[in-house]
């Protein structure tokens, strides 16, 4: 199982930034924050190409997931990120389905799967 689900884009960089926003709002969740990596590295002296990380949830997700086991908050909220790699601009996410991984006393049901598909959707649809 992989921990992660990354593609690469043809989009320009801002464009997949915003693509990706966009898919998370027609999933029903919502942005939380949008992280500029390079712009925080950069007041710090260093140098990297363009990389955002883009913090989302659903609240009826989030409220599930705290009941079964509050440390699942450890793993939240969901996170795509998009950034450029050997010139080329990547979206990629952490799948939620490791969470049984991280978690196996904690009984989650179906839902990792259910948002794992979600996230994987939203990454899809943002390419």
């Amino acid at each position: 199982m992989e921990f992660d689900y990354t593609i690469t884009t043809t989009k320009t960089f801002d464009t997949a930034v915003a693509s990706v926003q966009k898919e998370i709002a027609k999933a029903d969740m919502r942005v939380l924050y949008v992280h500029d990596v390079q712009k925080t590295l950069g007041e710090k002296g260093f140098k990297r190409e363009p990389f955002k990380i883009i913090e989302f949830c659903s609240a009826k997700f989030a409220n599930e997931f705290l009941t079964v086991d509050a440390k699942i908050g450890l793993c939240m909220p969901c996170k795509i990120n998009v950034y450029v790699k050997d010139g080329e601009i990547v979206i990629s996410g952490m799948r939620p389905i490791v969470l049984q991984q991280f978690f196996p006393n904690a009984a989650l049901g179906n839902r990792p799967k259910e948002i794992d598909h979600i996230v994987l959707r939203i990454i899809d649809d943002a390419r």
